[in-house]
């Protein structure tokens, strides 16, 4: 092959891993903005919508032309996947891309996205099949979180396996809150075209929203501990009942309104992203 055809297949493939990126933050940002958005109407009412990204597809599901835009959600989650394994086959961006740590976290994100896009894939077709999304996308995160849990503490060391697992995902929760207050994810966007209201505005939804979305993580993974402490699975929450677990603690309405907030803030940072991240 030509030199000029190896670059020719490099710019494509770059062109379709920048689109795929793009098209999966843009499907990530709806997500989190809606995630958020019930998260207030639990807040300030009561709601009993589920604040996850189930009750986020019923919420689109009710829109005029909502099979199209779950469709259209699933389809650039499934880009995010893409983007993702690309990580992995040829590296991420930036001068330490190719590391294998790197690598190895662009596979689990891989992973992550895949179940993410069926999920959402699968509440499409159900929807249009006239099922109403009601068994679509696995159901709501607290029954997963619930027969995952109770599942893995069946098995032989369950309680062990249960238990590291929420550790991993305190972990997790900590670290993308102290990166997000570091402001890690200046490296992976043209800052340089950026005007500064728009940098002042990307610190902003990138803080506070990556310091929320942390802090939910770590959250849910003390629940998973507890979980497997108290061999119950029902100890277990997903991310619906971790938001309304912060409604019971001291200053609730209050707390649970910041948090919220903060990952419709993480939905606005997505789309930042989005538009102005090094793919």
């Amino acid at each position: 092959m030509t030199a000029l055809g190896v670059g020719s297949g490099r710019a494509a493939r770059g062109s379709l891993t920048e689109g795929a990126a793009r098209a999966g933050l843009t499907a990530r940002g709806v997500i989190y903005l809606l995630v958020g958005a019930l998260a207030l109407q639990i807040a300030f009412g009561g709601s009993s919508q589920e604040a996850d990204r189930h009750g986020a597809l019923e919420e689109i599901a009710e829109k005029p032309l909502g099979s199209v835009m779950l469709w259209a959600l699933g389809i650039g989650l499934v880009g995010m996947a893409l983007w993702r394994l690309s990580e992995v086959v040829f590296g991420a961006a930036g001068p330490d891309g190719r590391k294998w740590t790197k690598r190895l976290a662009s596979a689990a994100r891989f992973v992550f996205y895949v179940f993410v896009a069926y999920s959402v894939l699968t509440f499409a077709a159900d929807e249009d099949s006239g099922g109403g999304g009601s068994d679509g996308g696995g159901g709501s995160s607290d029954q997963q979180s619930r027969d995952v849990t109770a599942g893995v503490l069946e098995l032989p060391g369950g309680q062990w396996l249960m238990g590291a697992a929420g550790v991993g995902v305190i972990v997790a929760g900590v670290w993308i809150g102290v990166r997000a207050l570091m402001r890690s994810y200046h490296k992976h966007l043209r800052l340089g075209e950026m005007s500064r209201r728009a940098r002042r505005a990307v610190d902003v939804t990138g803080v506070v929203g990556g310091v929320a979305r942390g802090l939910v993580f770590a959250v849910a993974g003390v629940f998973a501990v507890r979980a497997a402490i108290e061999y119950e699975p029902d100890e277990a929450k997903g991310l619906d009942d971790t938001l309304r677990s912060f409604a019971d603690a001291p200053a609730g309405s209050a707390l649970l309104t910041c948090v919220a907030v903060g990952l419709v803030l993480f939905g606005l940072f997505s789309f930042v992203m989005a538009r102005w991240r090094r793919v």
